[in-house]
C-alpha cells in the first residue's frame, strides 16, 4: 500500500477542518451519519476548539483511497499557534494550501506557505468557498500565484495544481464550475493527493 502524509494549511477560518471532515466522510471512514451524530466537526474535538471555533492543536487522521493510505494532518490556522504548524510540517510529504475565494491569501497564508516551501513540500492549492456571494475566484488565484512568486525558493515551487471547492458541501472540481449546484465530490482532490 502506498502512503501519503499531507498537511492541511491555511489562514484561520478558510475551511481546513471542514474540508478534512469531508475527506473523512467521503472515504467512508465513518458509517453513514455516525460523524454527524457525534458532533458537527470531527477533527475539532476538544471543548476549547469547539467553543472558539478554531483548531488549536494539530491533529492527524488517516483515510484510504484507491489503495493509498493518506495520513492527513489538520493544522491550526490562527497565528498564535504558528509553532504547532511548523512542527507538524516536518512530518508531511506535501501540503494542501486552502485559500478562501472571498478573502484571498491572508497573513497566515503567507506564513504557512513560506514554511511549507522552505521544507520543499509539494503544494496543492484549494480555492475554497467559491460559492460565497463576494467570492472573486480569479483575483484570489492571481494573488495566490503572486504569493508563490514572492516565496518560491525553487522553480519547481511554481508548479502547483489548483482545485476549486465548496468544502462545506464536500465538492471539488479541477476547473471553475459553471454551476455550483452541480453534483460533485472530493475525488478531484483525492486523485491529486495519490
Amino acid at each position: 500500500m502506498n502512503i501519503r502524509n499531507v498537511a492541511i494549511i491555511a489562514h484561520v477560518d478558510h475551511g481546513k477542518t471542514t474540508l478534512v471532515d469531508g475527506l473523512l466522510k467521503q472515504s467512508h471512514t465513518f458509517r453513514e451519519n455516525e460523524a454527524e451524530m457525534q458532533q458537527e466537526l470531527i477533527m475539532d474535538s476538544n471543548d476549547q476548539e469547539r467553543e472558539r471555533g478554531i483548531t488549536i492543536l494539530a491533529k492527524n487522521t488517516a483515510v484510504t483511497y484507491k489503495d493509498t493510505k493518506i495520513n492527513i494532518i489538520d493544522t491550526p490556522g490562527h497565528a498564535d499557534f504558528g509553532g504547532e504548524v511548523e512542527r507538524t510540517l516536518t512530518m508531511a510529504d506535501g501540503a494542501i494550501l486552502i485559500v478562501d475565494a472571498a478573502e484571498g491569501p491572508m497573513p497566515q497564508t503567507k506564513f504557512v506557505l513560506k514554511k511549507a516551501l522552505s521544507m520543499n513540500l509539494k503544494i496543492i492549492v484549494v480555492v475554497n468557498k467559491i460559492d460565497k456571494k463576494n467570492a472573486d475566484i480569479k483575483k484570489t488565484i492571481s494573488k495566490t500565484e503572486n504569493l508563490f512568486l514572492d516565496l518560491a525558493l525553487d522553480e519547481d515551487h511554481l508548479n502547483f495544481p489548483i482545485i476549486y471547492a465548496i468544502g462545506r458541501d464536500g465538492k471539488a472540481w479541477n476547473e471553475i464550475p459553471i454551476d455550483f449546484n452541480a453534483p460533485g465530490d472530493l475525488s478531484p482532490l483525492f486523485d491529486l493527493i495519490v
